[in-house]
């Protein structure tokens, strides 16, 4: 297993409108994707590009969404993972079984329309970590 690029780092918001603006109107962003739901994670999401990596925003769709127990913890936000890229989700998804690293789920499309998994931190520094297949042309 080698470290792929960065994909994206994923910021929970209890207010993906309020954010938009902040990254937009603080932070200088130029391109911020249009928000859409992607209900099967029960979230909102909306990307916003910056030079090398993208910017997640994730707003919980509803009280049985992950990122609602997230977002009581944490009530303005902040980051909740980081995002990898690698060649192979389910090579990647066995290399971190076979180090006893606690796998949260199966492999399952994510906001970008390719497999996904997370690592559970406790697993990898203290950070949640989203092991994503990279994308291919088109996407």
């Amino acid at each position: 297993m080698k470290l792929g690029r960065l994909n994206h780092v994923g910021v929970a918001t209890p207010s993906i409108e309020k954010s938009i603006a902040f990254y937009r109107d603080v932070m200088g962003a130029e391109v911020i994707r249009e928000p859409f739901d992607l209900p099967a994670q029960g979230v909102k999401v909306c990307f916003v590009d910056t030079p090398n990596s993208q910017i997640e925003l994730i707003e919980p769709l509803g009280e049985a969404s992950p990122i609602h127990g997230f977002l009581a913890k944490n009530p303005a936000g902040g980051q909740h993972h980081l995002c990898y890229e690698v060649p192979d989700i389910h090579a990647a998804k066995a290399w971190f079984e076979g180090t006893g690293a606690k796998v949260l789920g199966e492999p399952r499309i994510g906001a970008h329309g390719t497999p996904i998994f997370f690592v559970h931190p406790k697993d990898m520094g203290g950070v949640l970590t989203e092991i994503m297949e990279t994308p291919k042309a088109g996407h």
